[in-house]
């Protein structure tokens, strides 16, 4: 991987240091002493923060310093909604977006409420799914070398790996919600990344991103609203109503995240860099790079099936919505491309996962998975089509992203393919009638 999670790498040689001298006129004396109040305030607050996480990430300073970067953002507007109209447009866009959707696919509308989000919204709601994703990527990483130190190392070390662990997870902390921050002033939707982020039940757009968005589009902004939204209530039409999905996309993360390795043989290096008194030499040393994981095969294993997994429902919320818009929104089609394009330039969802959680996905398969669900509807119609996702076993697999084709020809074969939950509702009238008891009185 050449992503560490959470972003930690070597720092940018062209960006320029907070050490530089002064542009306002003021003496350097007094700018060193200004610096060195705010270091103080910052040191302050990150260690009254420490004593609030006992986990390996301070999620307390990730929400803390997220939302101080989005402080200024807003709700937004919608182009032709006044600020007051904005939650109406969403609620509209919504609403005439699951009228088109009932007739592209069988799955029902999944989401009752449909809200628009700020950003900060978007930080408060969506921090308890990452808690969960990268929590044991941070585990991993920060207990690597304290579980590779000899035994009388630990001894000698005492208190003070306590000391070391409260200052990783504010660095962890620290990366968080820096990367938060960024991607919650570039997403659209809750669903952008692929991931169930938000609330179950909840379509959200975000009006501020999605402005932003259209000055460089030559669409009107009621267009992509509703484009957006159909987007967005077609993938909680599938994490309501499949619902061995959710579950399975989350555990797939992290199930990679558990697997992941670090090279202990740079741990000796690492303590020699690292000052536990210094919380900046800390880390400088996660952030050069010696505790970069390593892919094991295992890891890889769960990374293909996280790709295609996030690539079939990608490709099919892409059929479904292409379907549903029609030659209703003129632009559709442009729109569709452009989304395309946004994540396989590495939109937010791409740069998320690798530096987060450590994942580089191949947004190709997501064209190639596209293609599978059109195929499959064209030939066998939308019911066949969305009847696959009623249980895993029946969903293509990554040989099948390459080979649309063959698939669509083997599910229409007999037998090939056949659901088995079915099969289990077939067996179930022999056991339903339990031998020690008889019918009620009165049946």
């Amino acid at each position: 991987m050449s992503n560490l999670p959470f972003g930690f790498g070597p720092p940018d040689p062209d960006k320029p240091g907070d050490n530089g001298p002064s542009e306002g006129g003021q003496q350097p004396g007094a700018d060193a002493f200004n610096q060195l109040g705010q270091m103080l305030s910052q040191l302050g607050q990150m260690l009254s923060q420490a004593g609030s996480s006992s986990g390996p990430v301070n999620y307390d300073l990730a929400k803390q310093i997220a939302l101080q970067k989005l402080s200024g953002s807003a709700g937004g507007t919608i182009g032709f909604a006044s600020s007051g109209d904005t939650d109406s447009a969403v609620r509209d866009a919504g609403h005439l977006a699951e009228l088109w959707l009932d007739a592209a696919t069988i799955l029902p509308a999944g989401a009752s409420v449909t809200a628009a989000w700020s950003p900060r919204d978007w930080v408060q709601k969506t921090l308890p799914t990452w808690q969960r994703l990268c929590d044991p990527v941070a585990q991993q990483v920060s207990g690597a070398w304290v579980e590779a130190l000899p035994a009388e190392a630990k001894q000698a070390a005492g208190p003070l790996l306590s000391m070391v662990g409260q200052m990783g997870g504010m660095a962890f902390g620290s990366q968080l919600g820096n990367a938060l921050a960024q991607l919650a002033s570039e997403v659209l939707t809750s669903t952008e990344v692929g991931l169930p982020l938000g609330p179950e039940g909840t379509s959200a757009l975000l009006p501020a991103n999605i402005e932003k968005f259209t000055e460089g589009l030559e669409l009107p902004s009621s267009e992509v609203l509703v484009f957006l939204a159909a987007r967005e209530a077609a993938h909680q039409r599938l994490f309501s109503h499949v619902p061995w999905l959710r579950q399975r996309l989350l555990a797939t993360v992290e199930e990679f995240a558990h697997g992941i390795k670090v090279d202990t043989s740079a741990l000796e290096q690492l303590a020699g860099q690292v000052d536990p008194s210094n919380p900046a030499s800390i880390e400088e040393a996660l952030s050069s790079g010696l505790l970069e994981p390593q892919t094991t095969p295992e890891q890889q294993a769960a990374l293909n099936r996280l790709e295609t997994l996030l690539a079939l429902v990608e490709g099919w919320v892409d059929v479904v919505v292409a379907d549903a818009v029609g030659d209703r929104l003129p632009g559709a089609d442009a729109l569709r491309e452009t989304l395309r394009r946004r994540r396989a330039t590495g939109g937010p969802a791409e740069q998320t996962f690798a530096t987060l959680v450590g994942l580089e996905l191949r947004p190709r398969r997501m064209r190639a998975a596209s293609a599978l669900w059109k195929l499959v509807g064209d030939r066998h119609g939308a019911e066949k089509r969305d009847g696959l996702w009623s249980h895993p076993d029946l969903m293509p697999s990554a040989e099948d992203l390459d080979d649309p084709l063959e698939f669509a020809e083997r599910l229409g074969k007999p037998g090939e393919l056949d659901d088995p939950m079915a099969e289990l509702e077939r067996t179930k009238p022999e056991d339903k009638q339990d031998p020690g008891k008889g019918d009620e009185p009165g049946n």
